[in-house]
């Protein structure tokens, strides 16, 4: 391909793969790490009730509504609230916010892929720190206070969590930089950090409403901090683009953010079958590692991942593999209806079948 017109800032970058979102047939579809199960119809209500005609006029700039919920919700005040399209572009502008040549970017090597593009893309250093062999994080590792820490917990694709002791020795080891905590599968079964906003200023939790609120298709992240962590935000959004979200979109996210049994009920659900499925997988004779989050970490003692994967989309399931060394054994599997997961345990032992 010709790159004659490309900048220098992204001739050379490897963007992030995002998951395989297939058109040519209907699939069972567990590699994106969507939630299996509708918003809550409070949402889909509080959408139908906007004001259509109001489309024509650009949303709030500053998401009032929306920040006072999620506030209210959090034990904080709006100033302490961020909100933009999605946690990604959240992440994105923490990478401009918070690191640059002299503050590195500092995160496991085997975490959310994002994480090394922005990165690239954006010129930050970068420090990586390889996971054990357990694929737990070596947390003194992340505690030399020589760059801004990025840790989503629970971890992806591992699943893995870390308790709120940790995340505040992380705090309290890295004084002088941000803790970024992304927190895109807490609620399916990890403990939030937010409480710990108060007693440290250096903290950064980053949420969404992908997972838990099943609204992926809508785009919608928020992030906790101190009042200053939050103003280095909005400088950087408002020299991008201060119309973040929508007017439904913000919608959306207030009644979601208000039903927070609708929420737990639906979490505790995919919980649920998440349990299950490590049960039969480890029947199966799967090494699942112990999740928290909508997804597990898979891999068979006999049969590659890859071919695994492969035969499964033959059979009208995806799921996600990752070519990578480390895990390029292992297969993350999203969380689905009990149905669907059964429809996956079936077609697993047809495939162990095959290759006896």
């Amino acid at each position: 391909m010709n790159k004659q017109y490309w900048s220098s800032r992204i001739r050379d970058v490897e963007p992030y793969v995002p998951g395989e979102q297939p058109k040519d047939r209907r699939y069972v579809k567990l590699n994106t790490n969507e939630n299996p199960y509708p918003p809550s119809p409070k949402v889909l209500a509080a959408i139908e009730a906007a004001d259509k005609d109001a489309l024509r006029l650009y949303p709030d700039p500053d998401c009032a509504a929306l920040r006072e919920t999620l506030a209210e919700a959090n034990g904080l005040t709006p100033e302490q609230v961020f909100v933009g399209n999605g946690s990604d572009e959240i992440l994105a502008f923490c990478y401009l916010a918070f690191m640059d040549d002299e503050t590195p970017a500092i995160f496991p090597d085997i975490t959310y892929s994002f994480y090394p593009v922005y990165a690239a893309f954006f010129g930050n250093n970068v420090r990586i720190v390889p996971v054990r062999e357990d694929f737990t994080v070596p947390m003194d590792q992340l505690m030399q206070d020589d760059g801004t820490v990025v840790l989503t917990n629970p971890n992806a694709p591992t699943g893995i969590a870390v308790g709120l002791d940790v995340i505040g020795e992380l705090c309290e080891k890295n004084p002088n930089h941000v803790v970024i905590v992304d927190e895109a599968y807490v609620d399916f079964g990890a403990r939030s950090a937010v409480p710990l906003i108060e007693k440290y200023e250096n903290l950064l939790v980053v949420q969404t409403c992908s997972k838990s609120r099943s609204l992926a298709g809508m785009r919608i992240g928020f992030a906790f901090g101190n009042e200053s962590l939050i103003a280095a935000l909005n400088t950087v959004k408002n020299s991008v683009n201060s119309y973040t979200l929508d007017r439904l979109a913000l919608a959306a996210a207030k009644a979601a953010v208000e039903d927070q049994d609708y929420t737990h009920d639906t979490c505790m659900r995919i919980a649920n079958s998440r349990e299950t499925t490590t049960g039969k997988l480890r029947e199966l004779g799967f090494t699942v590692l112990p999740s928290s989050a909508n997804f597990i970490f898979a891999s068979h003692k006999t049969v590659y991942a890859g071919v695994i994967f492969k035969k499964l989309r033959e059979k009208g399931v995806l799921v996600r593999y990752f070519n990578k060394p480390r895990i390029d054994n292992f297969l993350r599997i999203t969380i689905g209806t009990p149905e669907e997961m059964d429809t996956l345990v079936a077609a697993i032992q047809e495939i162990l079948e095959e290759e006896a």
